[in-house]
């Protein structure tokens, strides 16, 4: 049996195909996650479970004794309940030095394309502070930072996209719809965190896919392959974030915040380095009208309220 594996959030989106791409390669895996899995969950019985708790690192360190290697996937996408980036960074920093006490060989952390200090958004900034602190740990780590990613049944946002496109007689494109994004497939991701995984080079990579396109081209892609009829139709940030909130109301979720929009208008999702992904999202796609966007994927009921 290959060295212990541990995995933050597989029971999650990208933690869970990065415990998959472990398991297949013969490692034993443990994830650290906030409950069991769901029932159902195809990694249930597969991987042993400890919890995700940053109140006594003393018991987290002893969660990934014996680990060789932890993939953190640990984050927050919006604060809620309390929660803040803030104290999602402090979490970060614990693990890290759990890792440390528990002698870990080697941390890969799964990022954000363009994590940096230099934007005005709380989301990324806090992600720039996690690589510092990983940077500050003495066990050697690998930064995984990917784009906008997609693929797999438990993705929300091109799900919930296609979801608005059969539904509705138009949608609405805030600004003029040519800011770019380069999607990258979750299972490129976890290839690329396995691998890293594997090394012992202090690293940083951006997580990117082969094709580049404007946000209305995605949308276009979307609505052919779902044979949507709805009308893009473009409209100011100002209108649009008013609608969107308004529909996130009625949803009872969170659609997109204000960062989000403002994030992907400002290119973030885009990298000047090469391509490390493999799928392309163009041809992933037309092969997923049978299941995509025929039901809502709920943000908050998933990971949560759950």
């Amino acid at each position: 049996m290959a060295p212990l594996q541990v995995v933050t959030g597989a029971f999650s989106y990208t933690g869970g195909y990065i415990a998959r791409e472990l398991l297949a390669d013969g490692h034993d895996v443990r994830t650290l996650a906030r409950a069991p899995a769901p029932r159902g969950h195809p990694l249930g019985g597969k991987v042993s479970v400890a919890p995700l708790q940053f109140a006594d690192e003393e018991a987290l360190a002893g969660s990934l004794r014996g680990a060789e290697v932890l993939f953190n996937t640990y984050w927050i996408r919006f604060p809620r309940r309390g929660s803040t980036f803030d104290e999602a960074v402090a979490n970060s920093a614990r693990l890290f030095r759990a890792a440390e006490r528990a002698g870990v060989r080697r941390i890969v952390h799964v990022s954000v394309t363009h994590a940096t200090d230099d934007l005005p958004y709380p989301y990324f900034r806090g992600k720039a502070e996690v690589e510092r602190e990983l940077a500050r740990c003495s066990v050697p780590g690998a930064v995984v930072r990917p784009s906008l990613v997609f693929g797999g049944r438990e993705e929300i946002l091109i799900n919930n996209l296609a979801w608005m496109l059969r539904r509705m007689p138009l949608f609405l494109v805030p600004g003029d719809g040519r800011y770019r994004l380069q999607p990258v497939a979750v299972q490129d991701v976890a290839k690329l965190a396995v691998r890293l995984g594997a090394s012992d080079e202090r690293v940083t990579i951006d997580a990117v896919g082969p094709e580049i396109f404007s946000f209305e081209e995605s949308l276009r892609l979307i609505r052919a392959v779902v044979g949507s009829h709805a009308l893009l139709v473009h409209a100011p940030v100002g209108v649009t974030l008013p609608v969107t909130r308004m529909l996130s109301r009625f949803l009872r979720d969170v659609l997109v915040t204000t960062e989000e929009l403002g994030a992907m208008m400002d290119e973030v999702m885009v990298s000047a380095d090469p391509a490390t992904g493999e799928i392309r999202f163009s041809a992933w796609i037309r092969d997923q009208a049978a299941w995509l966007g025929r039901r809502y994927a709920h943000e908050l009921s998933r990971n949560w309220d759950a």
